[in-house]
C-alpha cells in the first residue's frame, strides 16, 4: 500500500498523479493483464482528475506554505486555531513562545483525517514561526511536490522505510520546528465508538530530549467516515498484512471538503520533564492522553 502512496505523485516533474502509467512503470508489460475496472476504480477512488485540477494548475509554481494555503483554498477548507495555556483557551497562537536563540520544539498531534490535518497543521505553524518547520509524515503528505521545501531532504523518492531513521535524525537536528503524527496511522474507531489514535511510538519522546526540544501537544477535532473505520476494523480482524484502509485516504480527504477543523495547541511540556519516573514509550502515552485532554478542555 506503501508503495502506491510512494509512486502517486509520482510525476514529480510532470507534477501529475497518473495510474495508467504508475501500474505501467511497476508491473511492466504485466500490465495489460490489469481489468480496465480496477484502473478506473483506482482512478474514481483517490479521486485523480480532482487532484489533478489543483496539481496541474493552480499549485504549479507554488511551494512550502503557499501551496498549503492554496490546496485548503482548493478543498474549501478552513480552520479555527487557538491555543489552551492553563485551562484558558485563546485564540490564534500568540500565545506561543518564539524560536528564541535558536530553541525549537516538537509539535506532535493526534491524527483523525490524513490529509487536512497535515497540510492544516503545517500552515499554522509556518505562519507562526515563518516556515520554519519540517514535516515527519510517513504518507500521501511526504510525496507531494509542493511540500517539498517543508520535507526532509532525504531520499523522498520510495525508499522512505529504510531511510526513515535518517530522516527522523536530519529532522531533529534542524534549525527548525518537527510536526510529527507519532501515531503514524490516522485514529481508528474502537469499540466503545470513540475515535482515537492508535499507540503512540516513543521517537519523539527520545529525540526531543536528545537535542533539548520542548514538545508541544496539539488536538485536531475531525474525523473520517464509517467506512473508512468499518474497513479498517475488519482488516484488524482479519489480520491482513495490506493496509487497505490507506487507500481510501484520498477519498476522506474528498469527503472532508467544504469543513471547518478546529486546531488547539497546548502549553509548550519542557523536555526535562520526560525523566527515569517513566520509560520513553509511556512518556509517549502520558503526552497522547494530554493532547486527548486539550480537547476536553
Amino acid at each position: 500500500m506503501h508503495e502506491l502512496f510512494n509512486v502517486m505523485a509520482i510525476q514529480r516533474e510532470e507534477f501529475k498523479i497518473d495510474i495508467d502509467q504508475i501500474l505501467s512503470s511497476k508491473l511492466g508489460t504485466k500490465s495489460k493483464f490489469v481489468p480496465k475496472f480496477v484502473a478506473t476504480w483506482l482512478k474514481k477512488i483517490i479521486h485523480q482528475d480532482w487532484m489533478n485540477i489543483y496539481l496541474c494548475g493552480e499549485g504549479m509554481g507554488k511551494s512550502g506554505a503557499e501551496w498549503i494555503d492554496g490546496c485548503l483554498n482548493y478543498m474549501r477548507c478552513k480552520a479555527i486555531v487557538q491555543t489552551n495555556i492553563n485551562g484558558i483557551t485563546q485564540e490564534g497562537m500568540g500565545a506561543l513562545p518564539e524560536n528564541e536563540r535558536g530553541h525549537y520544539f516538537t509539535f506532535v498531534s493526534n491524527h483523525p483525517l490524513g490529509g487536512q490535518d497535515g497540510l492544516i497543521l503545517g500552515l499554522a505553524v509556518c505562519r507562526k514561526y515563518d516556515s520554519q518547520m519540517v514535516y515527519l509524515v510517513n504518507d500521501l503528505l511526504m510525496n507531494l511536490k509542493g511540500l517539498a521545501p517543508l520535507c526532509v531532504p532525504i531520499n523522498k523518492t520510495g525508499r522512505n522505510g529504510r531511510d526513515f531513521p535518517k530522516i527522523v535524525e536530519a529532522a531533529f537536528q534542524s534549525q527548525k520546528n518537527v510536526v510529527m503524527f507519532p501515531a503514524g496511522l490516522c485514529s481508528r474507531k474502537g469499540e466503545d465508538e470513540s475515535i482515537r489514535d492508535l499507540e503512540w511510538k516513543k521517537t519523539f519522546i527520545t529525540k526531543s530530549v536528545q537535542y533539548h526540544r520542548d514538545i508541544i501537544p496539539v488536538h485536531f477535532s475531525g474525523r473520517n467516515s464509517e467506512r473508512f473505520y468499518n474497513i479498517a476494523r475488519w482488516c484488524k480482524r482479519l489480520h491482513l498484512k495490506f493496509n487497505i484502509a490507506m487507500l481510501y485516504l484520498a477519498d476522506e480527504m474528498y469527503k472532508n471538503q467544504g469543513k471547518t477543523f478546529t486546531v488547539t495547541f497546548g502549553e509548550p511540556i519542557p523536555w526535562q520533564t520526560f525523566d527515569k519516573s517513566k520509560t520513553p514509550h509511556e512518556w509517549a502515552q502520558w503526552v497522547k492522553e494530554k493532547v486527548y485532554q486539550l480537547h476536553e478542555e
